[in-house]
This record gives structure tokens, sequence and C-alpha cells, in this order.
């Protein structure tokens, strides 16, 4: 399971808690109901973990307002032979097939709508209103039709999740991944995916991190958090 969470530094007056612990409450009410409630579908675990969490918070923060945290959640699960997988937001999945090319799980919906924000937001200095004005405008779009969907404060959100299933017969391996260590790929094309998946198996998720920190430097791009989380040999689960 991979919990990448998002927010705006300084909103304290909107949420006391922050970014890191609306993700590590996620997370833990996650893995507590993945580990308890295996006959249930990942989109039903993950709308209780979101209302869980919600709950956690409802009375002491604006959970609704636009810039209150969030998160994009990955998960997979093995169960009965099958290899099961979510993914809510812009994180992304790879299963990596025994025949033919890998099979990559995303949803494209944020990054679409973030297009139209990028150039405003590369040209603001970032923390200022200006940032957290166009910020605010971006992820109003969240959670409403015609938008993107995320964990937050509606558990009707996880019915928006990518979802499926494959036997695990047919996989050699997966990889999750934030959408910050993604952009190997998808902002930097520096491989594509069959290319991750052999450096992976080479060198592993630090040297993928690394490659993505060296284009970020290069280009003058503002880090993002970068998270892998490299699954091997799930034949012998």
């Amino acid at each position: 399971m991979l919990i990448d969470g998002a927010g705006i530094s300084g909103t304290e007056s909107i949420c006391r808690h922050g970014v890191a612990w609306y993700a590590s409450r996620l997370g833990g009410s996650l893995l507590s109901l993945l580990s308890l409630a295996r006959d249930r579908s990942l989109s039903a675990l993950l709308a209780e973990a979101i209302e869980q969490v919600t709950d956690d918070h409802r009375d002491t923060c604006d959970v609704a307002d636009p810039i209150s945290p969030s998160a994009t959640v990955a998960i997979l699960r093995l169960s009965d032979g099958l290899i099961e997988h979510l993914v809510l937001g812009d994180s992304v999945l790879v299963l990596d097939r025994a025949e033919g090319a890998p099979l990559v799980v995303s949803d494209p919906r944020e990054v679409i709508i973030s297009r139209s924000y990028r150039s405003v937001l590369e040209a603001a200095a970032e923390g200022s209103d200006e940032y957290h004005r166009v910020l605010r405008e971006l992820r109003a779009n969240r959670n409403q039709p015609g938008g993107f969907w995320v964990a937050k404060d509606d558990p009707q959100a996880a019915d928006e999740a990518i979802t499926g299933s494959c036997p695990i017969s047919e996989l050699t391996g997966a990889v999750l991944l934030s959408n910050g260590a993604s952009r190997i790929v998808d902002r930097f094309r520096l491989a594509d995916w069959p290319g991750v998946m052999a450096v992976l198996a080479s060198s592993g998720p630090t040297e993928i991190i690394h490659r993505v920190r060296q284009a970020e430097a290069r280009h003058a791009v503002a880090a993002d958090d970068a998270t892998i989380a490299h699954c091997t040999d799930l034949g012998e689960a």
C-alpha cells in the first residue's frame, strides 16, 4: 500500500493536524481493515478508512475546505490466487507480467486538469499568496464531477478509484509509485515502464529516485515526494 499526502503549508486554521497526520492515520486505518476484512472489496475498505479518518477530525477541523489534507492511494492485495489492485489519484501501479509489456494502472484525471494550471504555478513564487490562490483553485476540482478524485473527507470518492485483478501466475512483480517517483516516465521521459522494471530488478528503487532527483536539478524543477514500493516473487506469496 502507498499513501501520498497532499496539502498546503501554513493552513493550521483549517486543519490543526496536517498532511502527515492525515496520511498516517489513513494508512493505519486501511492496514487494519485490509487485515480484518479480507472478503470486502478494496473500494469499500478505502471508503470506510476515509470515513474513519474524517470522523477523527471532523469536530476540530474544516474537513470540507478545498485545501484540507488529502491523499492519493495505491493498494495491491494478494487473495486466493489473485492480485487485486486499486489506484485513487495520481499514484501509479505497474504490474510486471510474465508475458507481454507491463500493465500500467493510473488515473489521468488530476494530471489532465493540472496541466492548465502548471504554467501559472511555475510563474508564481512558491509559498506566495498567488501560489496559494492558484493551488486552491486547482484543488477545488477535487472530488467533483468532471474533476479528479482523492482520499479526503468524502467516502464516496473511493467509488471513483481504478480497480482490477489478475491471476498471480501471470505476474513476476509489481511496483507502486507516488507521482514524484513516476516522473521518471511521465514527466522527464528518462525511461519507459519496461525500462523502469529492469532498473528496479537490477538496482532497486533507490536508483529510480536518484535519477529523478538528477532530472529535477537539471531542469530546475522543485523536488516532489518520491516513494516506491517494489514487490517481487509474487508467485511465491
